[in-house]
């Protein structure tokens, strides 16, 4: 976050206009300022300027701000490109805020495609617009126009959409709302902006145009860089919009939204309109109790802003209580506003009315005190207020006010029975109604040249408008050139990138396509052992008890009880195991060391077995396929101890040959393969032995899977033939 330094420039040329609030206790005042960046004196436009009493601006093209304040008042310096500071208001005396390392992120400068003089000179049009805006609208047209001019043909968006919504404004101001509308749209078309929509938002509502106000206002609820005034405004709006639509409670509820950020932020004329416009809505809803109750908080409010906001608001609750019939409320009330006119002792001009309104003059509220008289048949109180009216209005040259108070002052003269001053003030309320016939012919002249000036000043906007977009259309054109120019590069690049797509494409289908065959290998491998598994056990079942019936055949029934129950625990196991690739080796062990247990015991005069595990060796660690070292274990026995005539020994070693594999040897001191063979009958010799045939495809099938976890080599034990020698070797799942 960029650091920021306030300097306080101490600038000796006179004191500024200051502004003070009812009851002289707190002196408001008008203090100017500029935004600058440090180094360079860049001026930052755009940056947010509050003060905690609610008033609230932005500053220029030149970085330049006026805000009106007090002493004792925080004023607040935002911007999403640099750090917001706070600071606390002494004196009237100029600001200057430099910002230290300023690079604007989420803006262009303000300047951009116009020099710094232009700039100066756009806003300086603007800021004359702004003068002549309630005193003379061709003149403050003109310097819009003119502001426009000054841009040129490729002027910069952002300061054509502030010169549209200074003309939508003044559009606003002289009730020309169409033409608002149209400026506003216009603006917010070039340059996107809070204070634009909202400003469009509010010309539809006075318009009555409130669904369209709606989707408008609608965009900014999701917003959360608007400042609290900002808030405010846009909930009040929304209130405006229903409260047309003569949804009441969401009015109300809208208006509440928004008094909750103005007490907050302690913004004291908003407090006292949404007050009123709450009032005003319970009105509209026929809801009087609470109607009143918050005319009474508006007018408390009102009471400690300026007398000017306080009598418009005692006008409008007085027009309340004569809704309500209580006319003494509201004569009091208007006889109390009369007081504050007279001391505000602004001069008699079209300016005042402009400023007050309409209603808020002295000859209206006679009026308005003389007619709540009438309403109680009190017609001798009445006729001061009208006489009172009447000349009040005549020295104004209100016509408007000046016939209705003649009328109504003939028909109190009729009702008390004086009727030549009734005729007689008839006769003058009719010579009213023809010098009002003739003035509002006048009017409907000047209003029709007023609105021809109007739209011509509208068609030289419009036609620099114009001429900017046709400049940007050939700006457009020229770039459109230039892609195209690039098109035929990019459409090249597009056909190599097809190339290249396709190769991989090509090579992603060669790639499934290899990793299905691997599958499909995958698959018939494990068909293939189950199918083998399925052989090995009938034929160690089958080998198992030809050695039961050996027993029977001996009438050795004790013998055989004892070898089936041990041969029973060996099958469980066995089956168990069998649908299995590996099983850990000390499970494999323990069923090798019984099923040796069981041939020693129908051979015990023919070899004594020795089973050795070293202890270097962590057996719970290797797998090891089932039933993969008894065929070995058989084969010895059958074919190479039992042959032999003096007694000898079975060897099974479990060694380490390095950290992931051990070594199993199994080892027997028989006669050897070779004398073994020669023993064999011819039927003998034609067949294989089916054991250690699957064994061998089993260990082929499982090296195939899991990449040669499984080695064996067979070796006679002696040079001269005698024993024979298995060494398994074990690898560990990486």
């Amino acid at each position: 976050m960029k650091n920021l330094f306030i300097y306080i420039l101490f600038v000796l040329l006179g004191v500024h206009t200051c502004f003070s609030q009812q009851g002289g206790s707190v002196k408001k005042f008008v203090v100017k300022g500029i935004v600058q960046e440090k180094v360079s004196s860049q001026p930052i436009s755009g940056v947010s300027i509050s003060t905690s009493s609610g008033e609230y601006t932005v500053t220029n093209g030149l970085g330049e701000f006026k805000i009106r304040t007090a002493k004792g008042e925080e004023l607040t310096v935002k911007d999403s490109d640099f750090e917001t500071v706070k600071y606390v208001i002494k004196s009237d005396e100029d600001i200057k805020v430099l910002v230290e390392d300023y690079v604007p992120r989420n803006r262009r400068s303000s300047t951009v495609g116009i020099s710094k003089r232009e700039a100066s000179k756009h806003q300086s049009l603007l800021d004359s617009a702004e003068t002549y805006k309630k005193k003379d609208i061709a003149k403050s047209i003109d310097f819009v126009a003119r502001s426009i001019a000054v841009l040129g043909s490729r002027g910069n968006k952002n300061e054509l959409a502030k010169s549209l919504t200074a003309l939508g404004e003044i559009y606003l101001f002289h009730k020309q709302y169409d033409l608002a509308i149209d400026n506003f749209e216009d603006a917010l078309e070039a340059n996107k902006s809070i204070k634009t929509s909202l400003l469009l938002g509010e010309t539809l509502i006075v318009n009555k145009q409130y669904q369209e106000a709606d989707k408008v206002l609608d965009l900014l609820m999701e917003l959360q860089n608007m400042v609290p005034y900002q808030r405010v405004t846009l909930f009040e709006l929304l209130g405006d919009i229903k409260k047309g639509l003569n949804d009441v409670k969401a009015a109300v509820s809208f208006y509440n939204e928004g008094l909750k950020v103005a007490t907050k932020n302690q913004i004291t004329p908003k407090m006292t309109d949404l007050n009123s416009k709450i009032a005003d809505a319970y009105s509209q809803g026929n809801q009087l109790m609470e109607a009143e109750a918050y005319y009474g908080n508006s007018l408390e409010l009102a009471n400690k802003l300026a007398p000017k906001r306080a009598l418009q608001e005692k006008e409008k609750v007085a027009d309340f209580y004569n809704k309500k019939s209580q006319f003494n409320e509201e004569i009091a009330l208007r006889k109390n506003s009369l007081v504050e006119l007279d001391k505000l002792n602004f001069p008699k001009s079209k300016a005042r009315r402009q400023e007050m309104g309409d209603t808020i003059t002295a000859q209206r509220i006679n009026y308005k005190i003389a007619n709540a008289y009438i309403a109680q048949d009190k017609y001798s109180e009445a006729i001061p207020y009208l006489e009172r009216s009447i000349v009040e209005a005549d020295s104004e040259n209100d016509l408007v006010v000046q016939k209705d108070a003649t009328r109504k002052l003939s028909e109190v003269y009729e009702f008390n029975g004086d009727f030549d001053k009734a005729l007689e003030t008839y006769q003058s309320y009719v010579t009213l109604v023809d010098t009002l016939y003739i003035r509002k012919e006048q009017e409907i002249s000047r209003a029709a040249r007023f609105n021809r000036e109007i739209a011509a000043t509208q068609s030289r906007i419009t036609g620099l408008e114009q001429e900017r977009e046709l400049s940007q259309s050939k700006y457009d054109l020229a770039l459109t050139e230039q892609e195209l120019s690039e098109e035929s590069y990019k459409r090249q690049r597009w056909v190599i990138y097809s190339l290249i797509v396709g190769l991989l494409l090509t090579g992603l289908a060669a790639f499934f396509f290899y990793r299905s065959n691997q599958q499909q290998k995958l698959a018939n491998n494990l068909l293939a052992l189950k199918s083998l598994r399925s052989q090995m056990n009938p034929h160690f079942i089958f080998n198992a008890l030809n050695s039961v019936n050996n027993y029977i055949a001996k009438s050795d029934e004790r013998s055989a009880n004892r070898y089936l129950s041990e041969f029973s625990t060996l099958m469980r196991s066995v089956l168990e195991n069998s649908e299995e690739d590996f099983i850990p080796l000390a499970k494999e062990l323990q069923l090798l060391e019984l099923y040796i247990k069981l041939e020693h015991s129908r051979f015990p005069d023919k070899f004594d077995y020795e089973i050795k595990i070293d202890d270097n060796v962590d057996i719970s660690s290797f797998q090891i396929p089932p039933m993969l070292l008894q065929p070995y274990i058989e084969n010895a026995i059958w074919h190479g101890l039992r042959y032999k005539k003096d007694k000898g020994v079975l060897k099974v070693n479990v060694t380490s040959k390095s950290e992931r594999a051990l070594e199993i040897s199994i080892t027997d001191d028989g006669i050897g393969r070779r004398r073994s063979a020669e023993l064999k009958t011819a039927n003998q010799k034609k067949q294989k032995s089916k054991g250690m045939g699957n064994i061998k495809q089993r260990v082929a099938i499982l090296n195939d899977m899991y990449k040669d976890k499984v080695a064996v080599v067979i070796t006679d034990l002696m040079e001269s033939g005698q024993g024979t020698r298995v060494i398994f070797t074990i690898k560990k799942d990486k």
